[in-house]
This record gives C-alpha cells, structure tokens and sequence, in this order.
C-alpha cells in the first residue's frame, strides 16, 4: 500500500475507490508478512471490513466523511478498542478484552480511519528493540536480522512495510521516536498532555505519550490534528492545544534559528553525527540560522528517567494481581496467587523494572532516589528553556546508531537503555519532539534526525520537519529485506 493516508481518504471520500479495497490490502498484506515480520499480535477482520463498509456506506449516501475516510490504521498493543484484545505483550494480559475504546481511537473512528490490527511491542512498552515481548519479537523490514526499535516497534514495522500508512505508538522515554529512525519513518512524541492518554495501559503516567508513525510528514501532521485535544477522561489533558499542522509545508525557514544540540552528539556513530550535520546545513541553506548549543542537564536524563520510569511503573503494574485482569496462576491463598500469577506472567524486563521502582520508592530511599530524580527532571526542564531563548528550536540524532542486531544488546540492559539517550530528555521535559527520516548508512540503515521543540511548539516543529523532508527528497530510506519485499509482491 504505497499511498499516503491523505491519498487514501480522497480517493475513499471522491468514490473513486472504496474503504473496503483498502482495508482488505491491508489485511492481505499482514497475512503475507506476519510470519515474517511479526508486526501485528492480532487481527480481527470481520470487524475491520464492517468498519469499512460503514464509511463506503457514507460516501454511497451523499453522507460527509471525515478526515481519515477508510485509511487503514494500525495500534500499538497497548490501546484499548473493543472488540480487538489488548495484551501490552505480555503473558499476563494474555486474551484480555477490554470493554471500551481509547480517546485516541475513538477520534481517528470519527474521521473515518478503519483499525485493521493490533502491533507488537516490548512487554508493557518497557524495551528498546521489541525483543522483550511474549509473544516473539518484530523484524526490521529494511533488515529482517535487525531489530525495528522499541517499544512501539510493531507500529513502526507496520507503517515501514507499507502495510499501512499510518500507526499510533506511544513514547515514555523515545518509544516512538527511536524505532522511527530505525526503520525509516516519521514519528511524533507530542507535548505532554496534547494526546489524551484515556484508554493507554499507564507506564510511567507522567511521561506516557500518544503519537502517530507514518511515511511521510504531512501525514503525520494529519493525524496529530485528529488525535490531539482536550478529554476530560484524562486529568493531566491539555484544554487550549489547537494545532494547525499540515499547513506548515512549504512555510519558509528564513530567521528561524535552530540549535544542534551539543550533548546528544556524543558518544553517536560517525555516520549518525555525518546525517545530523548535513540536515543542519540543508536546513541553513533553506534560511535558518543553525549553532551549536549546550544543555549539560540532559546528561543525567538517562540516570533520572531510569529512576522515575520504574517508580511509576512498579505502581501502575500493581494492577495485574491475578484477580482483576487476564492471567490467574491459583495459590493456596490471595498472597500466594498474586505471586504465582506476577511470576509467570511477567517477563524478566519488566520484573527488573518493577524491582528497580519498588526499591526506589521505599521507605527511607524515597527522598535519595525518586525525591533527586525529580529534582534533575525540573533541572533538566531548566535547561531546555534556557536553550530556547536563544534558539526556537532544536535538531540531534535520535539514536546514537543504527538499527543493531537481535541479541547484540539483548544481555546487557545499559547497552541497551543507551539506545535512548538522546530521546529520554524530551519525556522528562513533557516537550516535543519528532523523528524525520533523513538518510541511510553505508549499509543502507535508515538515518532519523530528531526536532525538538518547547512546550506546545509543534506548529515550528512540523514546519522544520517538512523542510528536512523536502531536503532530503521526500521519502522513507532502505528498501525492503528482499525475503520481505518476495512475499510482499508475490514474487512478482
């Protein structure tokens, strides 16, 4: 499925094409492809070509559809919709329906977007490489022996895939941002609150963010405006966010003055360092004024958020107790159950992090681990607006390399919680921030260059994002693993 979402809602809403050809290319196309790629963890096609039908039976009607009129769409796993189930991918929400539908789904339904399946991700949305899911990890479509990122790594195979040309994942610490360099696709991490979080199995609640991944930047663009607004389903959701997002293409660069962001430079491959030069040049050559700048803040991200994340986390996850939810392993009493159950039914990552959390909150290590690492989060936020006095916006890498191999860091947890050291800072700040594929390696791994912003300053964001788009030639980098492109062409 080479179009885009906007194609794809003209073409549907004009008639000249109908919602159910393309929600069953879509379906075809992840049954082709899952046995290779594992993207998707479940699929429900009744329910998808009912969908359809209803927006074919709108546009027969005379009726208005909207924005998203019968654009296949996929949803991280961690997404409540009815009628498709939600595991987080994990053994303990194995099989779980759930009775109601996310804020952020239930907008794309009422735009016309038609769900064709649920993607693959690190258990509960803890990992970086998609390997930590029960239920088998998400190949690279670029290359099937690399990982895609993580945790949304499923959404972001999807959407590299053409299998669908849009996905929803959510970001705590780069989970969507990472996996977009990855595999060589536009994602978006939001300013905290903009994207309600109603119906979003919790994380770390005060990092979680909804955003989209797509092909292309104005698609993303579409699809923020559709998810983003006020809910009150969400306590921490923002009333007054009104973006006008697609309208930022082709908006001129003069005077707008960008950082490179020294501390994120380091320790990143050459090629990495080489991509992120080359789109500050493109860009100061489209008439911005590009340096360098310093936020030594960002340098204790990684040790803060690794403090906060699991805090939260060994709270949110006290939920799955073998009595309320999915999985149930019986014990002689209550105590024994919920051990049993918590025991089987999470995987080792997220054992490690509810541990780390737990330790961090308890009595007497309260004030020196979690209490600190607030205080380094409001520094870290400090920092960033002191930047942004002298700059309107800012560019880095977004991972430190490429897309690696399975299992290279697979054994070495600080090997692999590195792999988000540029993104992390971001979450911790509650701005945004996005990743715009730019190039490709010598080995023809896909290249993002990460555009952050300050607090609700997506409109510049995007408006930066669509010039390193255009820079860049307008498209995804890495063409498909050729066992991934056979099956996906019949060998044609």
């Amino acid at each position: 499925m080479g179009k885009s979402a906007s194609e794809i809602a003209e073409l549907v809403a004009s008639g000249r094409r109908s919602a159910v050809e393309f929600a069953e290319e879509a379906l075809d196309a992840i049954e082709r492809s899952n046995g290779i790629l594992n993207a998707f963890l479940s699929v429900n096609r009744d329910l998808t070509l009912e969908a359809a039908g209803r927006i074919d039976a709108m546009v027969a009607a005379g009726e208005k559809v909207g924005r998203l009129a019968g654009v296949p769409v996929a949803l991280k796993d961690n997404m409540c919709q009815i009628g498709f189930d939600t595991t987080c991918a994990s053994k303990i929400l194995n099989g779980w329906s759930p009775p109601y539908s996310a804020t952020v789904v239930q907008k794309m339904i009422a735009e016309g977007a038609v769900t064709v399946g649920k993607t693959n991700l690190d258990e509960f949305a803890m990992g970086s490489s998609t390997e930590n899911s029960a239920f088998g990890p998400t190949r690279n479509p670029i290359d099937l022996e690399r990982v895609p990122g993580g945790s949304s790594g499923g959404s972001a195979a999807a959407v590299a895939a053409s299998i669908v040309p849009l996905a929803l994942g959510s970001d705590t610490g780069g989970s969507i941002r990472q996996p977009a360099s990855l595999t060589g696709v536009v994602g978006v991490k939001p300013t905290y609150g903009v994207v309600s979080r109603y119906g979003l199995v919790a994380f770390a609640s005060s990092l979680d963010q909804i955003g989209p991944f797509s092909r292309t930047v104005g698609d993303s663009a579409l699809a923020l405006e559709v998810i983003s607004g006020w809910d009150n389903m969400d306590s921490t959701s923002y009333d007054g966010a009104k973006f006008s997002l697609v309208s930022q293409q082709g908006v001129p660069m003069d005077g707008v003055r960008i950082g490179i962001v020294k501390e994120f430079m380091d320790g990143c491959d050459e090629e990495v360092l080489a991509a992120v030069r080359a789109a500050a040049e493109q860009l100061s050559k489209a008439g911005a004024k590009v340096d360098e700048v310093s936020i030594p803040e960002t340098k204790l991200g990684l040790s803060a958020y690794y403090i906060i994340a699991p805090a939260e986390a060994s709270s949110n996850l006290a939920r799955f107790d073998g009595v309320r939810f999915g999985l149930r392993v019986e014990g002689s009493d209550i105590a024994e159950t919920n051990v049993k159950t918590r025991t089987a039914g999470f995987g080792d990552e997220v054992k490690r992090r509810i541990m780390l959390g737990t330790y961090a909150l308890s009595s007497g290590y309260y004030d020196a681990y979690y209490g600190k690492a607030q205080q380094v989060k409001t520094m870290i936020k400090r920092g960033f607006e002191r930047a942004y006095r002298d700059f309107d916006a800012l560019i880095s890498p977004v991972s430190p390399t490429t897309a690696f191999r399975f299992g290279e860091r697979a054994s070495n947890p600080l090997a692999m919680y590195l792999s988000d050291v540029c993104t992390i800072p971001s979450n911790l700040a509650g701005h945004p921030a996005m990743s715009v594929p730019f190039s490709a390696d010598s080995s023809g791994l896909p290249i993002g260059i990460q555009v952050l912003a300050p607090a609700l300053g997506e409109e510049l964001m995007f408006r930066i994002a669509f010039s390193i788009e255009r820079s860049s030639g307008g498209g995804g980098f890495g063409s498909l693993d050729p066992a991934l492109e056979e099956v996906m062409t019949g060998g044609r």
